[in-house]
């Protein structure tokens, strides 16, 4: 016996999931434009290095100027800035059932979001800068959610029929 999709479920799922990381990641960058200093001491504490386990071997790539911190922090605005306008963009182009586009366009959006928080937080500020050592300063429980929400809502987009909302025998 075989099942099939329901003509429209999958680029529906497609459309609300999109949208779903694309409000997250709006949220994300309003509140880091709006409440600046917030997230700024999360970074420069990070970068800093100053609440591990001060290992002599790790401790020399720490960056403790802050200028050099703001423009890291800055470099992350802008690129959840853009992240969240691509996935924006891919919501429209689902809701206006554009599916080709609207698969291209949302996977470059969330491959922005995973490369964000997958090379970023997790691989760069939670192994480079040891953020896993810190009690107070440790985003990546946080950022494995994002990763992995991200990459479902990838997979659900690229799922057959999610394109052109055809029935698929499942």
């Amino acid at each position: 016996m075989s099942t099939t999709t329901p003509r429209g479920a999958l680029p529906l799922a497609a459309t609300l999931l999109t949208a779903s990381v694309a409000l997250y990641m709006t949220l994300v960058a309003f509140g880091n434009i709006t409440d600046f200093g917030t997230n700024r001491e999360f970074v420069r504490h990070v970068l800093a290095m100053d609440t591990t386990f001060k290992d002599d071997d790790l401790m020399w790539r720490a960056i403790t100027d802050e200028g050099l911190q703001d423009a890291a922090y800055v470099a992350i605005i802008v690129w959840e800035t853009v992240a969240a306008l691509v996935l924006v963009y891919g919501t429209w182009l689902w809701a206006r059932r554009d599916h080709p586009r609207a698969r291209r366009v949302s996977t470059y959006g969330l491959l922005m979001v995973m490369l964000l928080f997958g090379a970023g937080f997790m691989a760069i500020g939670g192994e480079w800068f040891a953020m896993w050592q810190s009690e107070d300063w440790n985003g990546l429980d946080a950022a494995l959610r994002v990763f992995v929400l991200s990459g479902v809502v990838l997979l659900v987009d690229h799922l057959p029929g999610a394109q052109d909302g055809r029935t698929d025998p499942a």
